[in-house]
């Protein structure tokens, strides 16, 4: 951190605003401390507002709009006594833990490091960059470990093939954190994201459920949007400029893209078959009219179709069954405790997530008891409508919003948490459905991530940066992506807004307008 440092502080580096939002930032407090701080505010101001009358009716069941006093001894206790049950009923929790676990399972045996050296060795010369940002688009799936594999490696892939390194970095770290609206297979964050839409949806409306892959078809086709801009940013804007002003000047760079050994070897390509044979049976299991996968009607997308519901055990087993193969035969695996300790270990990284989620799922349990939730997105939905926006004009206020959000609160699952209450029902209110308004928040949140100081891998891609460039800092790294942010941020908008001319759905029983 020291080197870091010393970039971000050398003389002549022309900070300024960057250093105003780091500063922001840092004075911001934890994340988990402001929802124990807007659980409070939301008790308090509960009190003072059920003694107002207000002149909004709920849309369903025409009654008026109350907010209940949680000062009262009686409420104080149902919330004592719902801690556990709020807690242990927090939509992303249960869908968090048992995905990482499988990941960890993958992590833990190398089969996640194989399968991307692999990927980045098979890179054909002429086709470097589009590769590069297509393995950083499919790293999605294996969170944060993909950072510490993928932008070393994409480094030196550049610097063996006579580009700038640095462009290399920049390149995956845009299909990887930029690419985050685009992605080939579902991933963890698609359940998460869809627990809080849901929730936020049930503000309004209590029977209203998210189907999981509700932005599917959408983050689909964006890859290949996704691609084809960072491409052309990379090899025509990032580049050209990186060339000119950033040398290159360590002298002896660490061969990081070894290739596996004769045994991982056997073991990626058996552990393959596996994963292969997991998907065709899973394809097999879902074709039969009659099949348990298949919900009424025998539909597969539906809500309450088994094939829906077992999306993260699913993600689960195609993570942990290759991973337990590769780890046996490769030898990293010896005993079942290997195993376990492997997803005690990426579980540790979770402890974090596991305090934020307990008082984040008592802030929803008050916003959504006081009706405080519902009348804020009344009051908000009156506003737009005196305003008579069309409905693109109020999405992309959407997008400008949560991209200023993005400057200082990264973490998808916070931002999302904090604004899915509110924006989901108020949007819900003026008749935009709440799968248009999650896609419309993941754009920006894609854009954003790669070019903000405050972004959790900063200091680590700052170091890869460094073993090519020793002046590489802060500065450096957000000039190198920012043109990634202002092309990701119209490509991903004009991906939405075709989608949504063409009325091509947005992923599986998702639609764009929501009727009262």
């Amino acid at each position: 951190m020291s080197t870091i440092t010393a970039a971000m502080t050398k003389p002549g580096n022309r900070q300024s605003w960057l250093d105003s939002i780091e500063n922001l930032g840092n004075k911001i407090p934890d994340i988990t401390m402001l929802f124990f701080i807007a659980t409070l505010v939301c008790i308090s101001l509960s009190m003072v507002l059920s003694s107002i009358q207000f002149d909004y009716t709920h849309p369903l069941t025409g009654q008026p709009i109350e907010v209940l006093n949680l000062m009262a001894a009686n409420e104080l206790l149902a919330l004592l006594a719902s801690m556990v049950k709020n807690f242990a009923s927090f939509p992303p929790l249960g869908v968090v833990v048992v995905a990482t676990l499988g990941i960890g399972i993958a992590e833990g045996s190398g089969y996640i490091t194989t399968a991307l050296k692999k990927l980045l060795s098979v890179v054909p010369m002429s086709a470097v960059t589009p590769s590069v940002i297509f393995i950083g688009i499919l790293a999605h799936v294996a969170s944060d470990s993909a950072y510490v594999i993928l932008m070393p490696v994409s480094a030196y892939i550049f610097y063996k093939t006579g580009k700038h390194p640095l462009a290399g970095i920049a390149a995956g770290f845009a299909g990887l954190a930029g690419g985050f609206a685009a992605s080939y297979t579902p991933s963890t964050i698609d359940p998460i994201l869809a627990g809080f839409t849901e929730t936020g949806a049930r503000v309004l409306d209590p029977a209203y459920t998210v189907n999981v892959l509700c932005n599917y078809f959408y983050s689909f086709a964006s890859t290949f949007a996704v691609i084809g801009s960072c491409w052309y940013i990379t090899d025509k804007i990032v580049e050209p400029r990186l060339q000119k002003s950033i040398p290159v000047d360590v002298k002896q760079i660490e061969e990081t893209s070894d290739l596996p050994s004769a045994d991982e070897a056997k073991a990626f390509r058996i552990a393959n078959y596996t994963l292969l044979g997991l998907m065709v049976l899973c394809i097999a299991l879902m074709v039969p009219e009659n099949s348990l996968l298949r919900g009424p009607g025998g539909s597969l997308t539906s809500p309450l179709a088994p094939a829906m519901q077992i999306i993260v055990p699913l993600l689960l087993l195609f993570f942990a069954v290759p991973g337990l193969v590769y780890g046996f035969i490769s030898k990293k695996f010896v005993t079942a405790k290997d195993v376990t300790k492997s997803m005690e270990n990426i579980t540790g990284s979770l402890v974090s997530f596991i305090v934020f989620a307990f008082f984040c799922a008592q802030f929803l349990y008050v916003f959504g008891k006081s009706n405080i939730g519902t009348l804020i997105a009344l009051s908000g939905a009156e506003g737009l409508k005196a305003l008579n926006m069309p409905g693109e004009l109020t999405i992309l206020g959407v997008i400008l919003l949560t991209a200023c959000l993005n400057l200082i609160i990264t973490s998808a699952t916070s931002k999302w948490a904090i604004l899915a209450p509110v924006m989901v029902p108020m949007l819900m209110a003026v008749g935009l459905s709440p799968e248009l308004t999650q896609a419309a928040f993941r754009v920006s949140d894609s854009a954003i991530n790669v070019s903000t100081p405050m972004f959790a891998f900063y200091p680590l891609i700052i170091s890869y940066m460094q073993r090519y460039s020793s002046q590489s800092g802060i500065g450096t790294l957000v000039s190198m992506m920012v043109p990634y942010s202002i092309g990701l941020l119209i490509t991903l908008t004009a991906m939405l807004f075709i989608f949504w001319g063409l009325d091509i759905p947005l992923g599986f029983n998702s639609g764009y307008t929501y009727g009262l």
